[in-house]
């Protein structure tokens, strides 16, 4: 399509994607980078029968709810894409969006939702950050000129993928979603590897040593740093050595290999360098194993109120029987046990069974049982008659939802109450809407887990009619 331009285009609303939205002659345009309040002329690069998409050309008039952003980064890493918005807006956006998917997507009664729980931190609140190593970096507009003035260029770079360019990476001098020594890290490694010619690593060719690093904290300070590699060798073994030597906040150094033509890690078997195996995470009197594959929330301080929230919506009696689906290292499950007479967790990933077995002993907890394996599989009628039926079940899905399967074996087992977690408001509808056959939405807790993003956690309690 021939490109055409909108001008004096009012800009309304802020979409799920993190896309704001504007209307024009009943056409709606979604727009990156802008703010609700703007008037903007913008230059449309695709368009549908009902929709287009366009670009800023020129902000007209700013939102009085339009701020700086705060990293120097912003617009080109694809993250933090409200960062230019304040963040009492962003939380009153987050809450539109679950009542938005519940009203307009499914098909029940629900009360008026609650209002969202802001995070405890609007910046640093990442206890996990996996950085690329690339032969090729990111050139921006002041990066061409440069280029174009004769200047010598450094082509590497450490950072994050540009978004829609998987063999392109920004090169991330600061990044404000994890608490130093993040930055220090990576920028000592960009720098060290660079002087000491280890090569990074060429996704086209599939050549170079250095992939990923991986960077992961706890709110007590420890730190655990994995190194994705494609061979270990003297030059890459001095790269350990000067992470062990000047870091002394690393408390868990690991190496791993990867030959793979995908960068993830899931499949492999992390190498302990030097520390401990593990950092671990408190959460009341609770801890928490973490090691270089676990899966824990990203966001500690924040994950803490949710699940004080699933809890609480639980209403939890010494004789109930609760099942915890989709358990991860099983934190929700031990979260509840001391109220429970017996929790089941189950997780489709059995190294995150095997961490959730291990916290379970660690905690001294004893009424809890683990089962690895496909959701839809192992939450058969064998199951029940097992372990019992469930009084409360509390299920935190992925972003797809939960398998038509299992919303139905809900729907057998009718337990009393239902705590449902998601981080995808529009399929918690959908599943919300089956489960409305027999159940009633009671609460609607909406949480900020990830400020400056488009993302919502949501919290539904469901009472069996």
């Amino acid at each position: 399509m021939k490109y055409y331009k909108i001008e004096d285009l009012e800009i309304i609303d802020a979409g799920s994607e993190g896309k704001s939205v504007g209307k024009k002659d009943g056409l709606t345009v979604f727009v990156p980078f802008a703010v609700p309040g703007d008037i903007v002329d913008v230059e449309v690069f695709k368009k549908k029968k009902s929709y287009a998409e366009a670009r800023i050309l020129n902000i007209k008039t700013k939102s009085p709810h339009r701020v700086k952003p705060e990293c120097a980064h912003f617009g080109l890493c694809g993250g933090c894409k409200w960062q230019i918005m304040d963040y009492e807006t962003q939380l009153k956006y987050k809450q539109k969006q679950v009542e938005d998917c519940f009203r307009h997507l499914g098909k029940f009664e629900f009360p008026p939702v609650l209002p969202i729980i802001p995070s405890k931190n609007q910046y640093e609140y990442r206890n996990k950050l996996e950085y690329t190593f690339s032969h090729l970096r990111w050139l921006d507009d002041e990066d061409m000129r440069l280029r174009d003035a004769g200047k010598v260029l450094e082509t590497r770079g450490l950072g994050f993928h540009i978004p829609g360019k998987f063999d392109k990476v920004l090169d991330v001098k600061h990044c404000y979603l994890q608490a130093e020594p993040s930055n220090e890290i990576r920028n000592s490694v960009r720098q060290f590897a660079m002087e000491n010619d280890i090569s990074f690593y060429n996704i086209r060719n599939h050549e170079g040593i250095l992939r990923n690093i991986i960077i992961r904290n706890n709110t007590k300070n420890e730190v655990m740093v994995i190194v994705s590699l494609t061979e270990m060798n003297d030059k890459t073994k001095l790269l350990l050595e000067f992470l062990k030597e000047n870091f002394p906040q690393i408390n868990s150094l690991f190496y791993v290999i990867n030959t793979k033509l995908n960068d993830s890690i899931s499949d492999l078997e992390p190498v302990l360098y030097a520390g401990a195996p593990h950092i671990s995470e408190m959460m009341e009197a609770l801890r928490f194993k973490i090691g270089p594959l676990s899966f824990f929330q990203t966001n500690s301080l924040q994950a803490l109120e949710l699940y004080k929230i699933a809890r609480d919506f639980a209403q939890i009696a010494e004789k109930d029987i609760v099942y915890d689906l989709y358990t991860g290292t099983g934190t929700i499950a031990l979260f509840v046990a001391k109220q429970a007479q017996k929790v089941v967790g189950i997780e489709y990933v059995e190294a995150a069974i095997e961490d959730a077995k291990y916290n379970a002993q660690q905690n001294g907890i004893t009424n809890t049982v683990f089962f690895s394996g496909d959701m839809k599989e192992v939450l058969n009628p064998n199951c029940t008659k097992r372990n019992g039926k469930p009084d409360v079940v509390i299920t935190d899905p992925p972003r797809a939802g939960m398998h038509p399967d299992v919303v139905a074996r809900l729907l057998e087992m009718e337990p009393l109450r239902i705590v449902y977690i998601s981080c995808n408001p529009a399929t918690q509808a959908r599943d919300i809407t089956e489960l409305a056959k027999k159940y009633t939405v009671v609460k609607v807790q909406p949480v900020d887990m990830f400020p400056h993003t488009q993302h919502v956690e949501n919290v539904v309690l469901l009472v069996k009619r």
